[in-house]
């Protein structure tokens, strides 16, 4: 006779599999589905990512190509061929705007600029540079006033362009002849903790030419 002990375990064994056999019966499917679920995702991400791949370097490839063309006019044709969205847009823009200036269409390249600094869409980076290049573009034939009114925003501290815009403010103000707000300026880009080498070589060289003294700021 075998022993009582081992016949009941082995029946509460047999208890226990018949019990988990109508779980899975009753629930695999959730099981099933998680997996389903998981490896469906996992592979969607993975198809995403090498659209994006591809569309990224599609994108790269095109803007490329349309660069090396030999006219700027070829250039503007080839670059407004490539569709793009977000922020690809505003770097298409900004590119297309600086070959509008190179063919000498300084309205042109005004209204890409524009098309950047208006677009709310737009990383508030890509609108300040935009801002800067119109700037500079338009010169003298907009007033200070508009160029104030453009400018002032992006010198204040924490702007990812404030030395340039510090910068390029100062000239405004020179040229409206406002010397020594414009040596003012220019002595906060140079003793700005970022300022490059190249940017306090140039305000250096304002900072003198307007009659201000360098040793002042060293």
């Amino acid at each position: 006779m075998s022993n009582p002990e081992s016949f009941i375990d082995e029946v509460s064994e047999e208890v226990r599999r018949d019990q988990l056999y109508k779980l899975i019966r009753r629930y695999g499917w959730i099981a099933v589905a998680a997996v389903l679920l998981i490896v469906g995702g996992a592979s969607f991400l993975e198809l995403k990512k090498a659209r994006e791949t591809a569309a990224a370097q599609a994108l790269g490839d095109a803007t490329l190509a349309a660069m090396q063309l030999e006219t700027p006019e070829a250039r503007l044709e080839a670059l407004g061929a490539i569709e793009v969205d977000g922020e690809a847009k505003a770097v298409i823009a900004l590119l297309a705007a600086g070959q509008e200036l190179g063919a000498g269409n300084t309205e042109a390249a005004v209204a890409q600029f524009d098309s950047v600094i208006n677009d709310p869409a737009v990383a508030e980076s890509y609108r300040q540079l935009a801002t800067l290049k119109k700037v500079m573009a338009q010169g003298d034939t907009a007033s200070a006033e508009a160029h104030r009114a453009a400018l002032a925003p992006m010198t204040a501290a924490g702007q990812p362009f404030r030395n340039v815009a510090l910068e390029q403010l100062a000239l405004v103000e020179a040229q409206a002849g406002e010397t020594e707000t414009a040596i003012a300026l220019l002595r906060q880009a140079y003793t700005s903790s970022d300022a490059t080498g190249d940017l306090r070589q140039r305000v250096s060289q304002l900072i003198v030419a307007l009659g201000g003294d360098l040793n002042a700021i060293e």
